[in-house]
């Protein structure tokens, strides 16, 4: 049973970190794109990992912050295009 412990906080250090630069990057992708969708999915891989204990904490919370953006630039011209959905 000891062989296996070690391996599977491995794995899931490894699926935390993962999902830290994945928030990072929807979060970064959602600011021009999709922000509906991308941001609370940043915000929730960003959560996840850090809940988790990854060791890329700085980029989870880069990509928590970017979630949150996406969701104020989202609401922001929401409200000056008195719409639904925004585009350029």
């Amino acid at each position: 049973m000891q062989l296996t412990a070690p391996a599977t906080r491995r794995t899931a250090l490894r699926d935390a970190d993962g999902m830290a630069v994945a928030s990072f990057i929807l979060g970064l992708l959602g600011l021009l794109v999709l922000n509906l969708f991308l941001g609370p999915i940043a915000i929730t891989l960003a959560a996840v990992a850090l809940w988790r204990g990854t060791t890329r904490r700085g980029r989870a919370l880069l990509g928590l912050t970017l979630g949150i953006a996406d969701l104020i630039v989202l609401i922001t011209l929401m409200q000056v295009d008195h719409t639904v959905s925004w585009s350029f």
